[in-house]
């Protein structure tokens, strides 16, 4: 079994040597940018990850892994232009060192790319592979839609958010585990269960996002932390604080949520303040350790031997206990 720091190199270098820049440059120039910016790339290393469980021939899986690597950043690009964000992994997004035009299209022609690099799916798995990231690109979107509806919402439930995240975030990770099953030659049993393991490690993912983004250390964080709280981002802490507040505590929280021009610093101490308080810090913790207890219940039912899946398990801890 590859390391997933072997298996990392191996897609880089990948990545490094396809060629991205065409003409128009104006089009393809963005998208080498992106992709030349790194990133974690875990997404085409479960792909691979989950390959060699069942298979030594993971240079099969490569191409559609590395499709599933351009369409993420895809996302991130249309992502950045909703979200208006203007830096992206220490460096200018995409619309804001071109344009919202270019980052638009050159956006649309990555998803046409990510599709060129799954059409290299060995034959016989072809079309389960494009079934399923057919609908998984589709479920990102619905994610995407709801993530904007709440952001005009006060009276978010907490289901609402996870199942808002399992689309936006998790189903990719889902998607790319079960890639790699099935071009390894998986029972659709095992691939279902690398994809039920997929699934729970991203929704702990992403509530560990949003404990980070509170709680964090900035200098290891490698951002500010607070921005979810100074942008009233919808997140499981703000939605579990929501419902729990009463009387005074609920007129605090309404006065921070809803003052136009606040002092950053006052804003992020205040609210932090009122998590701790109503101990919604606590409810994030159990719930995304839930999630992962539920993640390597599922790796365990994957019927290889299990000196084979700790690559995964090693892979799952530090997504889990990561502090950046």
């Amino acid at each position: 079994m590859n390391s997933f720091e072997k298996i990392s190199a191996l897609v880089n270098s990948a990545i490094q040597q396809t060629k991205w820049q065409k003409e128009p440059g104006g089009l393809y120039d963005p998208i080498a940018y992106t992709m030349g910016q790194g990133g974690k790339r875990i997404r085409p290393a479960l792909t691979l990850m989950a390959c060699n469980l069942f298979s030594e021939n993971i240079e099969l899986a490569l191409k559609p892994a590395i499709g599933i690597e351009v369409f993420h950043n895809f996302t991130l690009l249309h992502d950045d232009i909703m979200d208006k964000a203007t830096i992206r992994r220490g460096k200018p997004t995409v619309h804001v060192k071109w344009d919202e035009n270019t980052a638009i299209l050159s956006g649309d022609v990555m998803q046409i790319i990510a599709y060129e690099q799954l059409l290299e799916t060995p034959s016989q798995h072809l079309k389960k592979v494009l079934d399923l990231f057919t609908k998984t690109a589709a479920e990102i979107c619905e994610g995407q839609q709801y993530d904007m509806e709440f952001e005009q919402r006060d009276d978010v439930l907490p289901e609402e958010y996870l199942e808002m995240i399992r689309l936006k975030t998790a189903v990719l990770l889902g998607c790319s585990l079960k890639t790699g099953a099935i071009i390894g030659g998986a029972s659709e049993e095992d691939a279902q269960h690398l994809y039920d393991f997929g699934i729970n490690i991203g929704l702990a993912f992403q509530l560990k996002d949003d404990l980070l983004d509170v709680y964090g250390n900035t200098e290891i964080f490698g951002k500010q932390v607070g921005g979810d709280i100074l942008c009233n981002k919808k997140t499981y802490l703000l939605i579990h604080a929501q419902k729990a507040a009463q009387e005074d505590i609920k007129t605090k929280l309404h006065y921070w949520l809803n003052e136009p021009t606040p002092d950053p610093g006052k804003k992020i101490r205040e609210v932090t303040g009122i998590y701790n308080r109503l101990g919604v810090r606590k409810i994030c913790e159990d719930a995304m350790s839930s999630y992962y207890e539920k993640a390597i219940a599922f790796l365990e039912k994957v019927s290889v031997p299990t000196n084979k899946k700790q690559e995964l398990r090693k892979l799952a801890e530090k997504l889990m206990f990561r502090n950046d």
